[in-house]
């Protein structure tokens, strides 16, 4: 129930797309192979044209793929009990990859990357089982319906049950082969989403960010839920997030500590229309007798399986087994209301001003090292200061009418940017097809400064899918490539795709790997949900296929010494949202790597690179003092190239890493 005089708007239609339309199903070695440049110093080149993503042959497990300055290392299939179900999230620790699944959660020993072998497979529904660790506990999501605190799996079917888990769970997984279910913390709205906060100044506490986009469940099930508008009860569980506050010390004493109401004084944000391909298909499944309904200000047409079990539902409550005409005709009548009363939504009136704003975000990335947070917060982008964790404050608000539902946020290493993403169709539609708007369902980029954003320019993936792909933006990752900002991205059904963004007005695409569609002839989902770098990997959680590893290849947007550079930063654990700060540890790839981008955008002259180089080769031939004091000598020599380079902050750098270096 959504509050009075007021409707969602159209960033809840998204999740009601997901409701309606989301069901999961699971490679073949690469069978289409472009090219890259074999120079690592020429100056940028296009992507291969004609783009080989476009025309892929479908399949589950051994569809057509296109890839390009990536090696696909390894494509892993799920084990038997979560095959055909949704793979979700992921997290790591240590040598560990861990998989989310609407079935529970898989552990991945990554170790040999050319061949995970599972170590664990958990089985405990409830979607969406998104993942995170510290430290040895490890965090689930859960917010269907059909979770149970037992982790059973035959579902829970009473409207109001002891039985239900919505919230979050949490698992000691001191030993990660046996994980020990130890505590839960329930929320009125469960756990869509989470993101973990180690706070700097808290050694004893982490703190999770709880976003749960589902209908509030009723106070019989959990006593102080309440789905009123904040006005008519100030203890609303509409319009705020949870905050929970773990004691590493004793985590069965995890407790909500604060509700935040980070939406206040939103109001409902604009939006576009449908694309010309919807309108066309809505169209023809009117004219083919389908269910389509019309609700929060959108049109879907009901999957054939759902408004079977809906009509079936409606005409059992008449007291029939078999629907007839008339029975159809009525269930089409009745079906907006009935779709609202299963997805707890309420249409009001107008009522007097704007409708207010979101009630809830999808994601949060928090970036402790920097104090701020990015809530991408279904019809907004927000911007929070988490220096008080348990309190955190809105300190920016962006909308967009090109965008449809704010899902995910990632920064760039050093704070000054924030990319946000745009989940049209909600997962689980084809939003990358050739008639399809750039600006819908892309990523936004913004520049962060004294805790505002400014928009710069959007970032969609350039290859055209199919109608059977579901297909928009998703959740990725930095790939800490020294002076640059560049992202991997999960695209869906799209596949992956690298791109550069230092410049957030001209991002451009580096690198990318795709599969044909899952089925040749109907929308099936798959594709990546998330891909995140760890450790020198590029790690896909397929929603389909199961888990893909990758690694960077030389070409002419990445040289083999950033690459080196990019596996000096070794991680002990990733949450991606919760994101880390990057740091480079004295190397003579990071030194090298300086040097190849001022090569290759003619930051020094091609005589000084040169010397450059060789005096870092001679450097590294020899050892002790005489090595301290070449480099020392060398990074004075830099220092003098300062004035004459058109790029002076990436000299400074360069000439800082080599000092680095003679000290290490």
């Amino acid at each position: 129930m959504t509050p009075r005089n007021s409707r969602p708007g159209p960033w809840a239609a998204a999740a009601l797309v997901l409701a309606l339309g989301v069901a999961a199903c699971a490679p073949k070695q690469a069978d289409r192979i472009a090219g890259s440049p074999a120079s690592p110093y020429v100056a940028a080149s296009n992507a291969p044209s004609p783009d080989p993503r476009v025309g892929l042959g479908a399949g589950l497990f051994d569809a057509e793929q296109a890839i390009w300055n990536l090696r696909l290392l390894s494509a892993t299939a799920p084990p038997e009990a979560f095959v055909g179900v949704t793979n979700s999230d992921l997290a790591f620790k240590g040598n560990y990859a861990i998989q989310g699944n609407y079935n529970g959660i898989m552990v991945w020993d990554i170790s040999n990357p050319a061949q995970p072998s599972l170590v664990t497979e958990y089985l405990c529904p409830a979607s969406q089982s998104d993942v995170s660790v510290y430290g040895n506990l490890l965090f689930v999501s859960g917010e269907g319906f059909e979770g149970r605190l037992d982790c059973g799996t035959q579902g829970v079917e009473e409207a109001v049950s002891p039985d239900r888990l919505r919230g979050i769970r949490i698992f000691d997984i001191t030993d990660i082969r046996k994980p020990a279910y130890v505590s839960n913390v329930q929320t009125c709205r469960g756990s869509h989403t989470h993101s973990v906060l180690k706070h700097p100044g808290d050694d004893e506490n982490v703190y999770v960010y709880v976003s749960g986009s589902a209908p509030v469940r009723p106070e019989d099930e959990l006593p102080g839920c309440s789905a009123a508008a904040p006005g008519e009860d100030p203890n609303s569980a509409l319009f705020r997030i949870e905050v929970i506050k773990v004691p590493l010390a004793d985590p069965t004493k995890a407790e909500i500590v604060s509700s935040p109401r980070i939406f206040e004084g939103l109001v409902e944000p604009p939006t576009h229309g449908l694309a010309p391909d919807d309108i066309a298909e809505i169209e023809a499944a009117r004219a083919a007798g389908k269910f389509v309904v019309e609700i929060m200000g959108q049109t879907f047409v009901m999957p054939d399986e759902f408004a079977a079990m809906m009509l079936g539902e409606f005409v059992r409550a008449q007291g029939r087994e078999a629907a007839t005409a008339a029975d159809s005709a009525a269930f089409r009548e009745a079906l907006p209301a009935l779709v609202r009363q299963r997805f707890g939504i309420e249409e009001g009136g107008d009522g007097d001003g704007p409708r207010p704003g979101p009630t809830q975000c999808h994601d949060i990335t928090l970036f402790p090292e920097i104090g701020y947070a990015g809530g991408a917060c279904e019809g907004y982008g927000l911007l929070l200061d988490i220096r008080d964790p348990a309190n955190p404050k809105r300190t920016d608000a962006v909308a967009d009418s090109n965008f449809a539902y704010w899902h995910s946020a990632t920064f760039n290493n050093d704070g000054t940017k924030v990319i946000f993403t745009d989940e049209w169709g909600g997962g689980g539609q084809p939003k990358c097809r050739a008639t399809d708007p750039k600006e819908w369902g892309a990523n936004a980029l913004f520049t962060l400064r004294n805790g505002k954003m400014t928009f710069e320019s959007y970032y969609k993936l350039s290859a055209p899918q199919t109608n059977e792909e579901n297909c928009v933006a998703h959740n990725g990752s930095l790939i800490p490539i020294p002076g640059r900002d560049v992202m991997v991205q999960a695209w869906y059904q799209g596949g992956i795709s690298i791109f550069d963004f230092t410049d957030p007005k001209n991002a451009y695409e580096i690198a990318y790997h795709d599969r044909g569609p899952v089925d040749p002839n109907r929308m099936v989902m798959g594709g990546s949900w998330s891909v995140y770098w760890y450790n020198g990997l590029i790690v896909s959680s397929e929603i389909a296929r199961g888990l893909d590893i990758f690694e960077l290849t030389p070409s002419a947007h990445l040289s083999a010494n950033e690459i080196a550079a990019a596996k000096t930063v070794r991680l002990a654990y990733l949450n991606a949202q919760g994101q880390p700060k990057y740091d480079f540890p004295p190397s003579f790839a990071l030194s090298r790597a300086y040097v190849d981008q001022l090569e290759r955008h003619a930051g020094l002259s091609n005589e000084r690179v040169a010397s450059t180089r060789a005096a870092l080769a001679s450097a590294e031939r020899a050892s002790g003092a005489t090595r301290a004091t070449a480099l020392n000598r060398l990074a004075s020599e830099i220092d003098g190239f300062v004035s004459g380079s058109s790029d002076a902050a990436k000299v400074r750098a360069l000439a800082a890493s080599v000092r680095a270096l003679a000290g290490a």
